[in-house]
């Protein structure tokens, strides 16, 4: 089953549990699925990866304007979001792929990381943040 289709189921359950606020969520989240297609842009992961980055960015950025309710509910969405998106990557599996990319480009030195980067996200696509990424290949190159 698609993304936006077991979205959509989601947003008639919580439509009869009286869950206003998941309703909302769910409609705004199948909506910018919905506006990507349209677009061209078949990628649901990429898709929810973003929305899910931009509202944890804005949920930063209110707790720093002192809008702490407005910071909970961009983060209760993004949790939400997360829920649709598949499971994150162990360190130790994005550690082995991360050497083994390390291995293949043969980069040595932090300046190599845009090589090392980019022959591990299409890898990890979906499963691993691009700054767990980073971090990783940080790590690696330096020790």
């Amino acid at each position: 089953m698609a993304i936006v289709d077991q979205l959509q189921a989601d947003v008639k359950t919580a439509m009869k549990a009286g869950e206003k606020d998941k309703v909302q969520a769910l409609r705004l989240i199948v909506s910018e699925l919905q506006r990507a297609a349209k677009d061209g842009n078949d990628d649901e992961v990429a898709i929810l990866q973003t929305a899910r980055k931009k509202r944890l960015e804005s949920a930063k950025a209110f707790r720093d304007g002192g809008r702490e309710e407005s910071a909970e509910q961009e983060e209760s969405e993004a949790a939400l979001i997360e829920q649709y998106l598949p499971a994150q990557m162990g360190d130790d599996e994005l550690k082995q792929i991360v050497a083994d990319a390390i291995a293949k480009t043969g980069a040595a030195t932090p300046a190599d990381m845009g090589k090392v980067m980019g022959a591990v996200m299409p890898q990890v696509k979906g499963q691993a943040d691009g700054n767990r990424v980073s971090a990783a290949v940080k790590e690696q190159l330096v020790s």
